[in-house]
C-alpha cells in the first residue's frame, strides 16, 4: 500500500473512530430522553372521575409526584403498581374494575416529568427513592393487609428494588428484563454496557426476593423477548412462569390467559 493509500485509510478508520466516539457521547447524554417516553398532563386536568378513586401529590426532593388510588371500603390488600416507560396515568389506571373484583385497592404512580408529576428522571437512585417514597405514604393503612408490588415492563425493575427492600406477600414482573444492559446488548450490541446509567438489574434482586413471585410475559414479545423471563424463572426457584400465548408487549391485559393467573395469584390466601 502506498503511503498515500496508508494516509486516506488511517485517516478513514479515525473519521470513523470519532463518529463512534460522538454516537456514545450522545447516547451518554440522552439516555433520559431514550429511555423514558413520558406524556405530560395538564396540572388543572383532573384523573380522579370515580367516587372510590382519589388523586394526591407525593413531595420528594425537587418534584411532585401524582399519584391515583382505588381505594376500596374493606380491601383485602393492595397492588402497588409500577407501570411502564410511556404515557401517564391516564392511559396507565384503565382497569379498576379489575382489583374492585378481586377486593384490593390499587395504587399507581406517575414518575418524574410523567402525567402531572414535576420534575425530571436524573438517575436510577432518584427513581428508587421515589418509588419508596411513594410507596412508605401508603403503606401505614395496609399494616395487616396482603401487600402486593406489581411491575409492568420498565417498572419491572423498579418492583424487584422494592419488593427486595419491603418484602410484600406477592411479588408480580409482568413482561421483565434480566437487566437494562442485558437488553441494550440484545437490540444494540455495539453499545458498551458501562455506558449505561440506569443498569436496573432484575437478574440481581429476584434471586432475594422472600415469597411468591409471579413472571408473566408475552409469547411474541419482540421489544423484551421472553428469554429474559425464562431466565429470570432460573434464577428465583420461587417463581412461577406464565406465557400469555399469542400476546405481545403492549397487549397482554387483552387475554384471558394474563387476566386469569393474575386473579387468581390476587385471591388466593
Amino acid at each position: 500500500m502506498s503511503s498515500a493509500a496508508l494516509r486516506v485509510a488511517l485517516h478513514g478508520g479515525l473519521l470513523v473512530l470519532l463518529l463512534y466516539a460522538a454516537a456514545l457521547l450522545a447516547l451518554w447524554l440522552a439516555q433520559e430522553r431514550l429511555l423514558f417516553l413520558p406524556a405530560p398532563l395538564d396540572p388543572a386536568e383532573a384523573l380522579a372521575t370515580e367516587p372510590d378513586v382519589h388523586e394526591r401529590q407525593v413531595a420528594v426532593p425537587g418534584a411532585q409526584l401524582s399519584v391515583l388510588e382505588l381505594r376500596l371500603p374493606d380491601p383485602d390488600g393492595v397492588v402497588f403498581f409500577l407501570h411502564g416507560n410511556a404515557g401517564n396515568l391516564r392511559s396507565w389506571f384503565v382497569n379498576p374494575d379489575f382489583y374492585r373484583r378481586a377486593n384490593h385497592d390499587l395504587v399507581m404512580l406517575d414518575y418524574r416529568g410523567y402525567g402531572k408529576s414535576t420534575g425530571r428522571i436524573e438517575s436510577e437512585a432518584q427513581l428508587h427513592a421515589d418509588v419508596l417514597a411513594v410507596w412508605e405514604q401508603v403503606a401505614p393503612r395496609y399494616r395487616g393487609r396482603r401487600v402486593v408490588v406489581y411491575g409492568r415492563s420498565l417498572g419491572t425493575g423498579l418492583a424487584a428494588a422494592l419488593a427486595e427492600r419491603i418484602g410484600p406477600d406477592l411479588t408480580v414482573l409482568v413482561s421483565p428484563y434480566l437487566s437494562m444492559q442485558a437488553l441494550a446488548s440484545h437490540h444494540y450490541p455495539w453499545v458498551p454496557a458501562a455506558l449505561l446509567r440506569y443498569p436496573l438489574r432484575t437478574d440481581e434482586r429476584i434471586a432475594r426476593l422472600r415469597g411468591p413471585v409471579l413472571l408473566m410475559h408475552g409469547e411474541r414479545d419482540e421489544l423484551i423477548p421472553l428469554a429474559h423471563a425464562q431466565a429470570l424463572a432460573r434464577l428465583q426457584p420461587a417463581a412461577r412462569l406464565v406465557v400469555v400465548p399469542g400476546a405481545a408487549h403492549n397487549d397482554l391485559q387483552s387475554f384471558e390467559a394474563y387476566l386469569a393467573p393474575l386473579r387468581e395469584a390476587l385471591v388466593r390466601p
